[in-house]
């Protein structure tokens, strides 16, 4: 308690010489360092007002006990006084336990746009349709909270569904949000392709990638093969009649990335581009994490794309998350995009096991 109280005086104090830096004539003339304050100041603000409160309640908590040890008190004014106590006692507590969670070591990701890639799995065309609906879950999920979806590449299928379709989420917060949903995907229901009214099952994968960022990691020209070729759509059919795809091959590693979505080849490169650092980057932060002993011990799910995260079942209009053993009976909601409820049980189990593990 003395050790995290005494980190929260110190957070206070940095937070304090961040402002009154902002306040300095100098600081116009330095944009870089200006964007760096702003940055950290508003990272430490959501700690420092809960300290702050905190410390109100501290306060309040204190001047109870003085006026109770002091004796001579009426006994209504006492009973008000003790009831101050109380709810003063409870009040500091809780913000204690949010502090807690406040101190957490951030995921450096978290406010970074990301990279999506959905294949359909099991299942043929089915696992494609599937794929489809995945895609349009995230997609409106993305609107509602105002982000932007931009498609990489795809591969629809004739009855519009997907082989497999990559795209960028671009908006604060939306690693944060959907870190948690890379994994194999599970569908149950009848297909429309089904006469007898069987129920199939059929996957879907889903990687979520953070966008990498051109300091993130460095890439040698050389180190790359570039071609470019025409994009397709459903049944071969041509959609675009110039060689304006393109494929980039990391020679190294032998990291393909496909972009097709634009007419024009220099905005397929650049998207390509994005997709293969944030690609490299992942496994190099794969291979960094399988060497540290436990590092993922508190994490929900491992963030492999061959977990079995979550079973969409149609007939009986669940959807249930295994990783934490929640089920909803709101299918039709969720994969029109409602997805808050799911990813907030996700982030608070996460956040437990976090709290437990620093705990130990």
């Amino acid at each position: 308690m003395t050790e995290m109280l005494d980190k929260l005086k110190e957070v206070e104090k940095r937070f304090e010489y961040l402002n009154s830096r902002l306040c300095e004539s100098d600081i116009s003339s330095d944009i870089e360092e200006y964007k760096s304050i702003m940055k950290e100041i508003k990272s430490l603000t959501p700690v420092v007002e809960k300290y702050r409160e905190y410390k109100k309640c501290e306060e309040n908590l204190t001047e109870a006990k003085e006026l109770l040890d002091a004796g001579g008190l009426e006994p209504d004014f006492r009973d008000m006084v003790q009831e101050e106590l109380k709810e003063s006692t409870a009040a500091a507590e809780a913000r204690l336990e949010e502090l807690k969670v406040l101190l957490l070591p951030k995921d450096e990701n978290d406010d970074k746009n990301i990279i999506v890639e959905i294949r359909g799995g099991a299942g043929g065309e089915e696992a494609s349709l599937f794929a489809g609906v995945l895609f349009r879950m995230y997609s409106m999920y993305a609107e509602t909270k105002g982000w932007k979806t931009e498609i990489i590449s795809s591969n629809p299928t004739e009855l519009g569904g997907f082989k497999e379709i990559s795209f960028m989420i671009e908006g604060e917060g939306a690693y944060s949000r959907l870190k948690f949903e890379s994994g194999v995907h599970r569908v149950q229901r009848v297909p429309e392709t089904e006469s007898q009214g069987r129920i199939q099952t059929s996957t879907a994968t889903v990687a979520v990638l953070p966008e990498a960022e051109d300091v993130d990691i460095d890439i040698n020209p050389t180190d790359l093969q570039i071609d470019t070729f025409r994009s397709s759509g459903a049944g071969g059919q041509h959609i675009n009649k110039t060689e304006s795809a393109i494929r980039i091959t990391h020679l190294p590693t032998g990291t393909v990335v496909e972009c097709q979505d634009e007419r024009s080849q220099y905005k397929n490169k650049d998207k390509a581009m994005k997709v293969l650092r944030s690609k490299l980057l992942e496994a190099e932060r794969s291979r960094q994490q399988s060497e540290i002993a436990g590092e993922r011990k508190a994490q929900v799910g491992t963030g492999d794309r061959s977990e079995r995260i979550r079973t969409y079942n149609f007939p009986q209009g669940r959807v249930s998350d295994h990783r934490i053993n929640l089920t909803l009976y709101k299918i039709d909601s969720i994969v029109n995009g409602d997805l808050d409820e799911v990813i907030d049980a996700l982030i608070t189990a996460d956040t437990a096991e976090k709290l437990k593990a620093a705990e130990q």
